[in-house]
């Protein structure tokens, strides 16, 4: 196994519930209970019991078959996701950061229910707040990533992927951390903007073009991070 192979198969060792975190990586690699059983030779019904953690844990040569079922289907796709992961894990910091933190989830959720965790109000873009997935978010300092990350250091915001939230903290209207995400070469899919009454009229405009919904939240960072962080 390669270092990125390593450390999602030593995520689901790890994990409490190693089921769920299984499902978690599948979904991210965008492969189906079929298709995974099929390269397995094992039956959907397996698959669904592991994820449904309704086995007992699997041990280290299945999650090594599975580690290595993902990589290889999706080097047969073009590993694009591969080279995403490798993209967004390298030089990746966490909560040695001041001015973010990262926190990947154990499953995917929906916008809605990142919504309703977070007491959310939706500003823009409700359509796609049901089908989105999910897989983590970023807490961000506002003015310390405008003012002091360079555009080398913007995929480490995203840890594993950007299939995330974004959160912004110390905004005065909304404008500035909507313009990093249209001029950004990578994009969370959804951005929540924290204790703001009026969002800038740019920002919104910015998010409907994008196509990435935007949310305010009148919660604390460190309330948010006790709603998260479970997940």
């Amino acid at each position: 196994m390669d270092s990125l192979q390593e450390r999602i198969a030593g995520e689901i060792a790890l994990s409490d519930t190693p089921g769920s975190t299984m499902k978690k990586w599948r979904e991210l690699f965008g492969i189906s209970q079929v298709e995974l059983a099929r390269y397995l030779k094992i039956s959907t019904s397996t698959i669904s019991d592991y994820e449904g953690n309704r086995r007992a844990s699997p041990g280290v040569g299945i999650i090594k078959r599975f580690v290595e079922a993902l990589f290889t289907i999706d080097n047969q796709r073009g590993g694009e996701v591969i080279r995403n992961l490798e993209k967004f894990s390298k030089g990746v910091k966490t909560t040695d950061d001041l001015f973010y933190y990262i926190h990947d989830f154990s499953a995917p959720i929906s916008g809605t229910d990142l919504v309703r965790l977070i007491d959310a109000k939706i500003v823009t873009n409700p359509g796609y707040l049901d089908s989105m997935k999910l897989f983590g978010y970023t807490l961000l300092d506002s003015l310390r990533v405008i003012l002091e990350i360079s555009p080398s250091e913007y995929p480490r915001l995203f840890g594993a992927t950007n299939e995330r939230a974004f959160i912004f903290d110390q905004v005065s209207t909304g404008r500035s951390p909507m313009v990093v995400v249209r001029v950004a070469p990578i994009k969370p899919k959804l951005v929540v903007i924290q204790n703001l009454d009026s969002v800038d009229k740019l920002a919104i405009k910015i998010s409907q073009i994008e196509k990435i919904p935007l949310l305010t939240t009148k919660l604390s960072a460190e309330e948010i991070k006790i709603r998260l962080n479970n997940i």
